[in-house]
This record gives C-alpha cells, sequence and structure tokens, in this order.
C-alpha cells in the first residue's frame, strides 16, 4: 500500500512539473514584464506567440497603441514603423472563458474574427466590451490567452506615456517609442 501511494505521490509531481505553467520575460525599454500564457485554454494563440518569441520576431518591436485606462499594443511594427511580415493568421479563441481583465495578454485582430497574427494587446482595466458576447464579428471579441504575473508597474508606465498623432494608423503611438528589446520563454 505504501509503494502504490508513494507512486501515485511521485507520478502527480511528475505530472505536476510536464504541465508547468508557459511563462514568458518580456525586456523593454521600459522595464521588464514576466507573463503566464494559458495554454490549457488558449493553445493555438499560446503556440502562435511562442513561434514568434523563439524566432526573435518580436525583438526591436515597438509598442505603435497605447491608450491610457484602455491598453497596450505591440507586436506589429519595427522601430521604423514598418509593418513586419507575419505568418497566416490564426483561429480566434475568445470563446475560451477567458476575460479581458487587467494585465491579461490578448490578440490583436482586424474586423475579420480570424485574423490575429503577431500583434497582441495588454488590458490595463477591466475592458468587459472586448469579450466575447456572440458570433458577428462586432460581438466575438479577442482572444486572452495570458497575464502578467510581474511587471504590471512597467505595464502601467508605458500605459501612461505621452503619445502623439502620426497618421491614422500611428493615432496613439508613444513618443518616446517603447521598444520591445526581447520576449523569451522562461525555463522551468
Amino acid at each position: 500500500m505504501k509503494k502504490i501511494l508513494l507512486t501515485l505521490i511521485l507520478l502527480y509531481c511528475f505530472t505536476g512539473f510536464s504541465l508547468a505553467a508557459d511563462l514568458v520575460e518580456m525586456k523593454t525599454s521600459a522595464g521588464t514584464i514576466k507573463i503566464e500564457l494559458y495554454r490549457d485554454k488558449a493553445p493555438i494563440s499560446v503556440e502562435n506567440f511562442l513561434q514568434y518569441a523563439d524566432k526573435g520576431f518580436f525583438d526591436g518591436t515597438v509598442f505603435h497603441r497605447v491608450i491610457d485606462k484602455f491598453m497596450i499594443q505591440g507586436g506589429g511594427f519595427g522601430q521604423d514603423l514598418k509593418r513586419k511580415p507575419t505568418d497566416k493568421p490564426i483561429k480566434n479563441e475568445a470563446t475560451n472563458g477567458l476575460l479581458n481583465e487587467r494585465g491579461t495578454l490578448a490578440m490583436a485582430r482586424t474586423q475579420v474574427v480570424d485574423s490575429g497574427t503577431s500583434q497582441f494587446f495588454i488590458n490595463l482595466i477591466d475592458n468587459g466590451f472586448l469579450n466575447n458576447r456572440g458570433t458577428t464579428a462586432q460581438t466575438y471579441g479577442y482572444a486572452v490567452f495570458g497575464k502578467v504575473v510581474e511587471g504590471m508597474d512597467v505595464v502601467d508606465k508605458i500605459g501612461h506615456s505621452r503619445t502623439v498623432r502620426k497618421n491614422q494608423l500611428f493615432a496613439n503611438l508613444p513618443e518616446p517609442l517603447v521598444v520591445i528589446e526581447s520576449v523569451k520563454q522562461i525555463k522551468n
């Protein structure tokens, strides 16, 4: 009986290690942000984000859309403000039950439901209107796939950045630019 119990405990421990959370460290010109990714609820979005991170895609991109008391968005434009070429769009996982709450990481998209590629945003406040509320493009929502676990002060600092309007695309551009220096997986 003791051997069975010990085996079950060891099996539980090893299973726990194999199911350890996916963590990433995002170094920015404003400071470091650590993010836990929710692979169990948003496997497509997490895998997509990690593929971009692993190939260094995010390195040198900027937070190009910053709106205080709303969100900070990045992952698509270099410091020259040119759009980086991306992989194919992924399926929107906004029906996963995760909510666009303060500190959560979500996929950015266009008016097309399944149009998310590399761009993401971090919610500065609870943004319930971005949650899934239906099946139309306007109500489908934005897929949450992670949450800031360290560095929310950095996120808030970015959110409070002074912004300028360069054109319609860059209507809320931080000045000076806030650069994403690197995004790396943290190995457990």
